[in-house]
């Protein structure tokens, strides 16, 4: 008796596993980087816990490097952590309020206070790295 109820509940979460594996699941919002501005800067800080901050200009070599990385890092860590891009140049009361001299730099912003900087164009696992260490997420 205990073989055949053993059984019908064998193949009872088998049905409900193969209908999990073949239901499509709701694809996750396309993750995009936020742009970051004067006007917007101070709600991005209230709304997002863990935001990143990429602080770059157009004429800045290293920063087209850096670019790439921060949207890459972006869709990975999306549903965990914003990123936002601040043109140093179009919001310079932004760029003097983090004491910014060099770019790229990055900030990373927990709770709305500065949490760790990145100065400089580093590969997107150190970057990565160093984000997942601050906001205590897995590499």
């Amino acid at each position: 008796m205990e073989d055949e109820e053993l059984q019908r509940i064998r193949e009872k979460r088998l049905r409900e596993l193969e209908e999990r594996l073949h239901t499509p699941r709701e694809a996750p919002p396309a993750a995009k980087v936020l742009l970051v501005e004067e006007s917007n800067f101070r709600a991005l800080l209230s709304q997002h816990p863990r935001l990143v901050v990429d602080f770059w200009a157009e004429w800045c070599g290293p920063c087209r490097m850096v670019g790439p990385v921060i949207e890459d890092l972006c869709r990975e860590m999306a549903g965990q952590v914003t990123f936002g891009k601040c043109n140093t140049d179009h919001n310079q009361r932004i760029a003097a309020q983090f004491g910014i001299s060099a770019i790229p730099t990055i900030i990373l912003f927990s709770g709305g206070q500065l949490a760790d900087r990145i100065i400089g164009a580093y590969p997107k696992a150190s970057i990565k790295s160093r984000i997942c260490k601050i906001y205590g997420l897995p590499t």
